[in-house]
């Protein structure tokens, strides 16, 4: 059997670099996307594997169900949630659409597709599931001068981040893989869609972000970091969150009990 992959976000950037590297590495793939034209274009300039294209919005219910039931479905070896939206802007002044669209795209797209997926690989004691995220989602005690205006989006990513981890630890032992990639600034399309002019700031590769996801999937790393070279950084993050974690109590901490 041809090794099967899905690819969310395939139209461009980070998502066709993953397309590209796999259908080179002759994976099968299953390519998604809103702009049928370019999924289109790809699997014709793709012959020697097959490419099934499938246009579909997961901002919306009926994208993400017909997605998810492609994942539940079709014997997947790996899924990557790569779709994305920012929609950079303070909360107040986001529109509700927006708010939805981002969560939808980057936290019910995502879970939803995995948890399609994820029963059909246990049971085949193997696959890989990617989901991307971001460096912003370790961004959250910054203060606001140092970033721009993303608490849904921080949200979203930090999602990831936590679900990826917990994840990867439930399915020890099973054969499946997890892993949150964490890139930094890249260049592609996605700030150009949201009005950003990033063309002067140092920025990674999509293809650079797909090698060291493949090879962090070699490694062994849950999560990712491309342009983080000490990975001590990121275990002590790590160990940081699980000594809070670990030092709660059911009593009241001293600092909050008033005193007479």
């Amino acid at each position: 059997m041809n090794r099967l992959a899905l690819i969310t976000g395939a139209t461009s950037g980070i998502g066709r670099a993953y397309a590209e590297r796999l259908a080179a590495d002759s994976y099968d793939l299953v390519i998604v996307g809103r702009r049928k034209e370019r999924l289109d274009e790809f699997a014709e300039a793709h012959p020697d594997v097959d490419v099934r294209v499938v246009a579909a919005d997961l901002s919306t219910g009926a994208g993400i169900d017909a997605v998810a039931g492609i994942c539940a479905t079709e014997p997947l070896t790996m899924l990557v949630n790569n779709a994305g939206v920012a929609h950079y802007m303070p909360l107040a002044d986001l529109p509700a659409d927006k708010a939805a669209e981002l969560v939808n795209v980057k936290v019910l797209a995502p879970t939803m597709l995995t948890r399609a997926v994820v029963a059909g690989m246990r049971e085949r004691g193997a696959g890989t599931i990617v989901n991307m995220a971001g460096m912003i989602a370790f961004s959250g005690p910054a203060p606001h001068s140092q970033m721009p205006s993303r608490v849904v989006y921080a949200g979203t990513l930090a999602y990831l981040v936590a679900m990826s981890q917990t994840l990867s630890a439930e399915l020890a032992g099973t054969g499946v893989n997890v892993q949150v990639v964490c890139p930094g600034v890249v260049a592609t399309e996605f700030h150009e869609r949201q009005g950003l002019d990033l063309s002067m700031v140092p920025r990674m590769s999509a293809e650079d972000v797909v090698t060291a996801s493949l090879r962090g999937l070699e490694l062994g790393e849950t999560v990712c970091a491309p342009g983080v070279a000490d990975a001590g950084l990121l275990d002590a993050i790590f160990q940081a969150d699980l000594a809070a974690f670990g030092a709660q109590s059911p009593e009241l901490a001293p600092r909050y009990r008033v005193s007479g």
